[in-house]
């Protein structure tokens, strides 16, 4: 049982949860005007935990076909059965109450929106077959992140929690384009629908950086919504300057480098941000 349960978490690159919860942990931070209370911080945890593994396992069982056919994901668990259908759907269960438990815990209005959040975070994984703006479809999926931790701490929605929400959609939309360029022949052969099948890699790229300086923007204007202060602002530049690094190590010709890019940047660029802006606002 156990060597299952590890198989789904690697296949759902449940590390990846990295990259959505110190959005969710910044906010919460800002919500609060300094430190949150921990058995918050804590339901929080497992929310963002729940509704990532319900997102990537039905990502996953939907997926499973195309999965099967594309060199780059013919090895995950479903296409090579190292796990059945039925023991995913189990977990996506599971992964689905954790997620509505913490809501229930966190307070009335989460546990409200939580049923409408899983629906945006599983629809996400059919909007490839119908729409190019399926890069946007995940950004919304992730931008739930810092508004339900603004609801988990103030069971409100605010404009604050709305720009960071903003800024998460336009970084994930920007950096799913750069991911999906691998898939371009792929997605053209079988009729998937994506920003590089559509306008083709250079452009794609292109529209990819105008998308990460309009997120640096969003995060710039938190500095006048909630009066961040100067480690903030310097917590942006230093955002900035990695989201350049990032277009400059990935060309239209060279893809070589796409998963650095992805995986390892971002998580510093999501990490970095979340710490600089908790010192902000503790000290």
């Amino acid at each position: 049982m156990l060597k299952k349960i590890k198989i789904i978490l690697e296949d759902i690159k449940i590390q990846h949860t990295v990259f959505a919860l110190p959005f969710a942990f910044m906010s919460a931070f800002i919500a609060s005007h300094g430190i949150p209370p921990p058995d918050k911080l804590l339901w929080l945890f497992f929310a963002m935990v729940g509704a990532r593994s319900s997102a990537m396992s039905f990502n996953r069982i939907a997926d499973k076909d195309y999965d099967r056919k594309n060199p780059r994901t013919k090895e995950r668990a479903l296409p090579r059965e190292k796990i059945n259908m039925y023991q995913y759907i189990i977990f996506l269960f599971i992964s689905s109450f954790l997620f509505l438990l913490s809501c229930l815990m966190l307070n009335r209005l989460a546990l409200i929106l939580s049923p409408l959040a899983l629906l945006i975070v599983f629809f996400y994984s059919y909007t490839k077959r119908f729409t190019i703006f399926s890069h946007f479809f995940l950004g919304l999926s992730l931008s739930l992140a810092p508004i339900g931790a603004w609801v988990a701490i103030r069971e409100e929605i605010s404009l604050a929690s709305m720009v960071l929400g903003l800024a998460v959609l336009f970084w994930l939309a920007g950096l799913d384009i750069i991911y999906a360029c691998q898939d371009v022949e792929f997605d053209r052969r079988y009729g998937l629908f994506s920003f590089p099948a559509r306008f083709g890699i250079s452009r794609s790229l292109r529209l990819s950086a105008g998308f990460h300086i309009i997120m640096t923007l969003f995060l710039f204007s938190l500095v006048f919504i909630e009066n961040l202060g100067i480690l903030y602002i310097v917590g942006v530049l230093f955002i900035a300057g990695l989201l350049w690094y990032e277009h400059s190590i990935v060309k239209p010709d060279d893809l070589s480098k796409v998963n650095i890019a992805f995986f390892n940047v971002n998580g510093i660029i999501s990490i970095g941000l979340m710490v600089i802006t908790i010192m902000d606002i503790i000290f």
